[in-house]
């Protein structure tokens, strides 16, 4: 088997229906699609069955729920395919997908890991009382260093890796913009996905452990943006805690601010990198700076939407103590720290896509991926 592609979902029947068709419809039969059913109770079984005559599914079914990690773990444990990819309920595959992975597999001499770019989609239910939908094109902009297929240094690797410590994602932390080899999966001890995000720690993981990796600029994907993806939850202290749950995460730590649960959970994760692999991350440290810097903006962007108010920006202001005032002059040195604050204090009427997706782009009349897929990009 050469591909395997796993979609673990939960409650996802709105979206279901169109991820599965984006993968089904492919023109490639040397693949497999491992659906895991965490006991979903919205109509998700139905729209799975429909598609049972074919022969590349593979379907599970838990009888309670698990959390995501767990869920994760399960779709990829029954995978056999070479090349493994991750994809959410209410994403896309465009097509011509696994054609090209495989001239991209075949011209890199079967590299350990791919990178490549797609498109963002933000459902028209995501702002509430709202019929309009964004997108994003490109989904992620890389550095200039990334302008065609290429071939990626190992070292070019671990320094990917090491910018997360300043909280500086140079790829995307999505699982959808990456495939992975079986090889290089067996070389993680352990569970590959783990709390509290399992893509983020995958990810990174594979990024030290690989051997070979590729960069292709080819848009081969539609990350699809819902209610029920957990950046959209960070302005919602109860569905937060909802989700909290769900993804098994315990957030405390020694400096730890209130605020953005992302950057938060962030943290956890990084920990838990410099925890399992001390031989490539023992001296690097995590920026308490940026940690702040960063912070700051999403306080600032809650007042700007209204969320709470300007004593509750000034009582959240309190807990910087003297040095990290100090850091924070730094934003002064940041041209793109500068340019995002400029944005968030200038802007008129601004919304939480502003302050989350690169670029969003409103559009009318179209309401899901296939329809974006149709009318914008396929024109």
């Amino acid at each position: 088997m050469k591909f395997s592609v796993l979609l673990p979902t939960r409650n996802g029947a709105k979206y279901l229906k169109t991820c599965i068709q984006s993968i089904l419809n492919q023109t490639y039969d040397d693949m497999e699609l491992i659906i895991f059913d965490n006991a979903n109770t919205d109509g998700s079984a139905s729209i799975i069955e429909s598609f049972a005559k074919d022969n590349r599914i593979k379907n599970y079914k838990t009888q309670v729920v698990v959390s995501v990690t767990e869920n994760w773990n399960n779709a990829l444990n029954k995978s056999s395919g070479d090349y493994v990819l991750m994809i959410g309920d209410d994403d896309y595959l465009l097509p011509k997908f696994f054609e090209k992975m495989e001239l991209i597999i075949d011209r890199n001499n079967e590299p350990d890991g791919i990178t490549y770019n797609g498109y963002a989609f933000v459902y028209p239910d995501v702002i509430k009382d709202s019929k309009t939908s964004f997108y994003s094109d490109p989904h992620f902009h890389y550095e200039d260093y990334l302008d065609s297929e290429k071939l990626l240094p190992v070292d070019f690797l671990k320094s990917i890796v090491e910018s997360m410590f300043s909280f500086h994602p140079r790829v995307p932390l999505n699982a959808l913009p990456h495939l992975w080899s079986r090889r290089a999966i067996n070389r993680i001890k352990g569970d590959l996905f783990r709390a509290p995000y399992p893509d983020h720690f995958a990810l990174n993981s594979l990024l030290l452990k690989a051997k070979s990796w590729v960069f292709s600029p080819e848009k081969l994907y539609i990350v699809g943006v819902t209610p029920k993806s957990y950046g959209n939850l960070v302005f919602n202290a109860q569905e937060q805690e909802k989700a909290k749950n769900y993804l098994g995460i315990d957030n405390d730590f020694p400096g730890k601010l209130p605020g953005n649960p992302l950057l938060n959970n962030m943290y956890v994760w990084l920990e838990l990198l410099k925890e399992n692999y001390p031989e490539s991350l023992g001296n690097v440290s995590i920026s308490r700076s940026n940690y702040v810097k960063h912070q700051v903006y999403f306080w600032i962007s809650q007042y700007r939407l209204k969320v709470i108010t300007f004593g509750s920006l000034l009582k959240l202001l309190s807990h910087l103590n003297f040095i990290d005032k100090i850091k924070l002059v730094s934003v002064l040195w940041d041209k793109r720290s500068l340019q995002s604050m400029r944005m968030l204090i200038t802007k008129r009427k601004l919304t939480a896509i502003d302050t989350f997706y690169y670029g969003p782009k409103p559009l009318k009349g179209v309401n899901d991926a296939q329809e974006l897929y149709d009318k914008v990009i396929n024109k």
